[in-house]
């Protein structure tokens, strides 16, 4: 007989679909947890909100796991005589640099360590997978786990401490690998000046592949707006009018003004993408008042604006939609319907 599905009406289901439903809203800065990654396309793209990795129920209750653990990671360092101050989710131990558009909070500082009784160490916890963990042990968390170690890396330099405990746990075993790493200044620069030229850059950097197959792109979250026929997500920091400025603001050329976070998040009926982020619908090729006039790699003419296709149109649809007959003659028709999906 064939295995009956499983109810959706369990607690277990209700359960993610609560996890699930959890607000997730873009971060305002480009995070220290990101900036060794290897595509430089790929920050500028998070930074800008162009689109977000979407996580279902499991994965979000998940990653709440690997944040519970930290408590008890402090529990044990404290249980064996070590100092410990760690963040009490007020963001006490947060550092940042780039005008404020840069930076994170990490973990913790500890000291008291049975290998260095008197040195401060940034704190950072990770869980992992039985996989990932050997690897780590195998190989060190500088090779096993780059962004990790550019994460410690840029803590350190921003809060000016020179050593960091990488405290990782088997998930599956609870098994631990314990580091100690030692501020590399001059690679912790870098990553400060990478973080700047991403903030500082008005247009997408090179891809990392011109392949969308290539394996680090396939499983891109941006892969549809990056390779594919997607527009990115219409709100102020995919606008052209918009930049970021000191203090970690943003601010509006057309408007003339700072824009809140909920503004950029809102965005408005003004907003226009910036060009080359639609480079797979089209070639910018001249304005029409407020609008941005594009040409298709067929010679069809379009424009992003009124009274073309808005940005929130242009999100909802493939590309490969803009100049379709059907698609046009609908629009010339109903010139004020929304496109919806």
């Amino acid at each position: 007989m064939a295995a009956l599905p499983e109810p959706q009406a369990t607690t277990a289901q209700a359960v993610l679909r609560w996890w699930a439903a959890q607000p997730d809203p873009h971060r305002p800065h480009l995070g220290a947890s990101l900036i060794g990654a290897a595509c430089d396309r790929r920050l500028w793209l998070t930074f800008r909100w162009a689109g977000k990795e979407q996580f279902d129920g499991r994965m979000r209750r998940l990653f709440d796991h690997g944040k519970r653990e930290e408590s008890r990671v402090v529990e044990e360092l404290r249980g064996i005589g070590c100092e410990v101050h760690a963040d009490d989710g007020q963001a006490q131990f947060r550092v940042s640099a780039c005008d404020g558009h840069f930076g994170g909070s990490f973990d913790g500082v500890v000291r008291g360590l049975p290998e260095a009784p008197k040195t401060w160490h940034v704190l950072e916890v990770k869980t992992h997978s039985v996989k990932s963990f050997k690897d780590l042990q195998a190989k060190g968390v500088q090779a096993a786990k780059p962004q990790h170690y550019a994460q410690m890396q840029a803590y350190m330099l921003l809060g000016d401490l020179d050593r960091a405990l990488y405290y990782a746990v088997n998930k599956d075993t609870d098994e631990l690998h314990i580091e100690r790493v030692p501020l590399d200044e001059k690679f912790a620069r870098s990553l400060v000046e990478r973080a700047q030229r991403i903030i500082s850059a008005d247009t997408p950097p090179q891809r990392l592949s011109t392949d969308p197959a290539w394996f680090e792109c396939k499983w891109c979250p941006f892969h549809a707006a990056c390779h594919g026929q997607q527009a990115p997500e219409p709100n102020c920091r995919t606008c052209v009018h918009s930049s970021p400025v000191a203090d970690g603001a943003w601010q509006c050329a057309d408007k003339h003004r700072t824009i809140t976070l909920a503004q950029q998040r809102q965005g408005c009926e003004q907003h226009r993408f910036i060009p080359p982020m639609l480079e797979r619908f089209g070639e910018a090729v001249d304005m029409d008042g407020d609008a941005v006039v594009y040409q298709t790699p067929a010679g069809v003419r379009f424009s992003n604006g009124a009274p073309g296709w808005s940005s929130a149109d242009m999100h909802a649809m493939p590309a490969e939609a803009i100049g379709h007959e059907t698609v046009e003659c609908i629009k010339a028709a109903f010139p004020t319907a929304k496109v919806t999906a």
